[in-house]
């Protein structure tokens, strides 16, 4: 089109031939007939999620201590799988006046409600001073800022459906140097869809000076699509708008090779299929010495993963329909969980020829 022609929206008809998927549709089409509602509790609540990996030795930052309604430090048993710590689990208000005694004298921590949607609450704690803590993007927390904002996470104030929360304290993860130069002041996580099990699409999220280091793309962190195939990125967009380099940086955005992604996206099949979910996301941070690490997963994932791999997910949803009704009565649903894993992966793997085929 033409310079003079140009304009920034679309026709919605031009949206359904892009195969762009919409919030309607996703909830009438995929979420609802694929999600059965007792399962969602396993992904709102972190906590939990975190014990359904810890059952099937799927890697998540392992919890140390729990500070339970009664008030007392239960210690859990240590997990095979080498894995940042979760500090502790905060249950009810008199477990604030704790909080120093918890965290002791660690440098580095994060403090995130254990429902919380959309990277709200999160607080990234980046030096301890005599005089409280600093956060990743400068700001100084004394003890009694820190209480008040434990105090609004446990009263639900960033949990869905504003009900009363636990408050998870962890680790800080370890940034991949593979991605050091395209993350500011944070951690990069990267974003998988699974629908029926099959990994659909994927993307990373990169924090910014903006976004306070935060991998959170409503706070202005930058997002790029991820080659399903071969774990490299695409383009990038922040703010809506598409770019090449990484705002703060300068860095190139494509062409980055994600580390381990053949294991990152086992990980995310054999939690899909643990979760009983049949359309979800998943997050993986990636430490330097661990590898993919399960951040949470999320029922409702949002859709600006269209934007980061500038195509629609309808298509690619269509796609996985058609390769799992080729492959019966080898359904990813009736293999083993090894088999699975494996069938899902080259499912995956295909899509990047299939998803461009009209739908029947």
């Amino acid at each position: 089109m033409s310079r003079s022609g140009w304009r920034w929206w679309a026709w919605p008809s031009e949206l359904r031939r892009g195969g762009v998927l919409g919030m309607n549709r996703r909830n009438a089409m995929y979420i609802l007939p694929h999600n059965p509602r007792r399962n969602y509790a396993r992904l709102d609540d972190k906590v939990l999620t975190k014990q359904i990996c810890d059952q099937h030795a799927i890697p998540v930052p392992q919890t140390i201590a729990v500070l339970s309604r009664q008030g007392d430090v239960q210690i859990c048993d240590q997990h095979a799988i080498p894995v940042p710590q979760t500090i502790a689990v905060l249950s009810r208000q008199g477990d604030v006046r704790r909080f120093a005694d918890v965290v002791g004298a660690r440098d580095e921590f994060v403090v995130k409600p254990a429902a919380g949607s959309e990277g709200r609450g999160i607080l990234v704690i980046d030096r301890r001073q005599d005089n409280g803590w600093v956060t990743s993007s400068g700001q100084l927390l004394s003890a009694s800022d820190m209480h008040y904002h434990l105090t609004d996470l446990l009263a639900g104030l960033y949990s869905l459906g504003g009900r009363p929360d636990r408050v998870l304290i962890e680790q800080r993860i370890t940034r991949h140097t593979a991605l050091s130069g395209v993350a500011v002041g944070g951690t990069p996580d990267v974003r998988v869809i699974l629908y029926r099990t099959v990994p659909a699409m994927a993307m990373i999220r990169l924090p910014t000076r903006q976004s306070r280091g935060r991998a959170n793309l409503h706070q202005g962190a930058v997002a790029a699509g991820i080659d399903l195939s071969t774990g490299r990125t695409l383009g990038g967009v922040h703010l809506s708008r598409v770019i090449d380099a990484h705002p703060d940086t300068g860095e190139r955005i494509s062409g980055l090779s994600i580390p381990q992604w053949s294991q990152l996206l086992h990980c995310a099949i054999r939690l899909a299929r643990c979760l009983e979910m049949g359309y979800l996301g998943i997050d993986f941070v990636l430490d330097e010495q661990r590898g993919p690490i399960v951040l949470e997963a999320n029922a409702r994932p949002g859709l600006a993963i269209q934007l980061a791999n500038r195509q629609g997910l309808v298509h690619r949803l269509a796609a996985i329909d058609r390769l799992l009704a080729k492959s019966a009565p080898h359904t990813v649903a009736d293999a083993l969980p090894d088999q699975e894993c494996e069938l899902a992966a080259r499912l995956a793997a295909s899509l990047a020829q299939l998803s461009s085929e009209p739908t029947a």
